[in-house]
C-alpha cells in the first residue's frame, strides 16, 4: 500500500516528543503497539527510541499520557503533505486496485 505516495517514511514529519520534565513514569505509552518507546529503568521513565515505527496520523499515546509529556506535529502539517503528495489519490487507487473499495465509474 502506498501510504506516503512513495515519500520515505524518514521525509514524513510525524513521530512523538516526550518531555521528560513532565513524563510521571505511568508506562502507558509503553502499550505502543509498533514498540516505539524504550523504558529507562533507572529513571523510571520512557523515552522515544524508534521514531520512525510510529504509525503516521496516529497519536493515542498522547491521548492517553497521565503527565500529558508526549505531543506530536500539527495534524494540519500532516494534511499538507498529503495534499502536496497526492498522497490521498494514491491510497485510493490502490485500494481500487486490491478490490478493498469499488472503482468508480
Amino acid at each position: 500500500m502506498p501510504w506516503f505516495a512513495g515519500v520515505p517514511r524518514d521525509q514524513v514529519q510525524w513521530s512523538p516528543t516526550l518531555d521528560a520534565d513532565k513524563c510521571v513514569g505511568c508506562g502507558m505509552c509503553m502499550n505502543c503497539g509498533k514498540k516505539v518507546y524504550d523504558w529507562l529503568p533507572d529513571q523510571q521513565k520512557a523515552v522515544v527510541a524508534r521514531p520512525m515505527e510510529c504509525v503516521v496520523g496516529c497519536n493515542t499515546c498522547a491521548n492517553l499520557c497521565r503527565g500529558r509529556a508526549i505531543s506530536f506535529p500539527e495534524v494540519k502539517e500532516l494534511m499538507k503533505f498529503y495534499a502536496h503528495h497526492k498522497v490521498w489519490d494514491h491510497v485510493k487507487a490502490a485500494l481500487e486496485l486490491e478490490g478493498k473499495i469499488p472503482v468508480k465509474k
